[in-house]
């Protein structure tokens, strides 16, 4: 629907027979993993390799600049900064939060439950001027009978307020069967995340339990009932008393001790923490030393796995939001003149000897200029900046052919 249908009501916020598509649902239905622990997006959120996981992706697009670039005839873009949009994506998309704060919550958000909402402000020209990202808890989506999309968002007070489609920016993650919603990655690894949250709680059991062992007294003769109630009493109470030296037991009349319990080394518990933090790492496809899993590490493999996390898990999450945001932001006749990008450059550049010899062979072979360099690396341009180089002993091969044919004849 275009900016002057919605002004003028052709399309009805309320239709009968309405299909509702709730993601949420799921989380009270479904989410009973084969291991037997609950798991849900805030509580699998709350494991250190998931949560580093969702910080790197989050913080780091939201780090890099988002820009608004406008067409030119040559073929190639400048920064639109003069529209609205320009400052909403870059400096302060609303009264309360920094552009930083807003992209990092709404990919927060996507991480973890596969969608993010924000709520778009338009003004009479039908740009956008502001978006005020939403709880993903308190939005209910649903599809007309039209096949367009309706947004049902409750506030803290319980009031629902009723947006249209072309109110609504909505990011998803991955898209369910549905077309509507987006799954949650959290959902779909339930069993990976049901397993890591099991053994967070053993772990949690074992320091809980200190030094405290589990086991049983064996006497080499029968001691009867009042004997072993007195052992035990006297053995309970030397175990679970606060002092310095309630680790120390004295055994007589041929007592021994057995214990019921496997150390973490006989359980292989630490390795097959190791494995699980892995396979949290596997889906969001970050890099294990990315999250600060060095245990194959060195200088070598760490640099390309920062290449690795540019390549593979940041610059598809950038392109997910800049297809959402083109088409949800940008009318249809503006998007012929106008698109959202991220600049993912500065994350590509390398260090700075790396950078100086890629600008090397650049300017030597005539595709960059010096002002196109400055600008990379913050510096002003220069007069005469634009100037473009030519390797001399390159030349057309008619003009090559021309110049041999002259000097023979000479």
């Amino acid at each position: 629907m275009s900016f002057l249908d919605r002004i003028l009501g052709r399309e009805k916020r309320a239709e009968a027979r309405i299909r509702s598509d709730d993601p949420f649902i799921g989380e009270w239905f479904g989410l009973q993993g084969g291991v037997g622990a609950h798991v849900d997006p805030q509580r699998a959120s709350g494991l250190a390799t998931a949560g580093a996981c969702i910080s790197i992706i989050s913080q780091a697009l939201a780090a890099v600049p988002l820009n608004v670039y406008r067409r030119t005839g040559n073929g190639g873009r400048d920064r639109a900064t003069d529209h609205p949009l320009y400052g909403v994506l870059h400096d302060m998309p609303n009264p309360v939060m920094t552009a930083f704060e807003a992209r990092e919550t709404m990919l927060a958000s996507l991480l973890m439950t596969g969608n993010a909402y924000a709520a778009i402000d338009w003004n009479a020209r039908g740009q956008v001027t502001a978006l005020h990202p939403l709880d993903p808890g308190r939005v209910a989506v649903e599809r007309l009978e039209s096949g367009r999309l309706r947004y049902r968002v409750t506030d803290r007070g319980g009031r629902v307020r009723v947006y249209v489609q072309d109110e609504i920016l909505h990011l998803r993650y991955r898209l369910a069967r549905d077309g509507v919603m987006g799954l949650s990655p959290i959902q779909l690894a339930r069993e990976t995340f049901n397993l890591a949250l099991t053994q967070q709680e053993t772990a949690a059991g074992l320091a809980a339990k200190g030094n405290r062992p589990s086991g049983a007294l064996v006497f080499p003769n029968m001691l009867g009932p009042a004997g072993k109630d007195d052992a035990l009493t006297k053995l309970g109470a030397k175990i679970s008393a606060n002092s310095v030296t309630s680790n120390v037991l004295v055994l007589d009349g041929g007592a021994e001790w057995k214990s019921f319990s496997m150390t973490a080394k006989d359980a292989e518990f630490l390795e097959s923490r190791k494995l699980t933090n892995l396979d949290i790492c596997r889906i969001w496809s970050v890099p294990p030393t990315a999250v600060g899993i060095l245990d194959h590490g060195t200088y070598s493999n760490v640099e390309m796995e920062s290449r690795a996390l540019v390549v593979r898990c940041l610059a598809p999450m950038a392109r997910r939001v800049e297809q959402a945001m083109n088409i949800a932001l940008l009318p249809a006749g503006s998007r012929r003149a106008l698109f959202v990008e991220h600049d993912l450059a500065g994350l590509l550049r390398g260090d700075m000897k790396a950078r100086y010899e890629s600008y090397r062979i650049g300017r030597e072979w005539g595709w960059l200029s010096p002002n196109e360099i400055r600008g990379w690396e913050n510096m002003p341009e220069i007069e005469g900046g634009e100037e473009y180089l030519s390797p001399l002993n390159m030349v057309p091969l008619d003009e090559r052919g021309s110049d041999a044919g002259g000097d023979g004849a000479a």
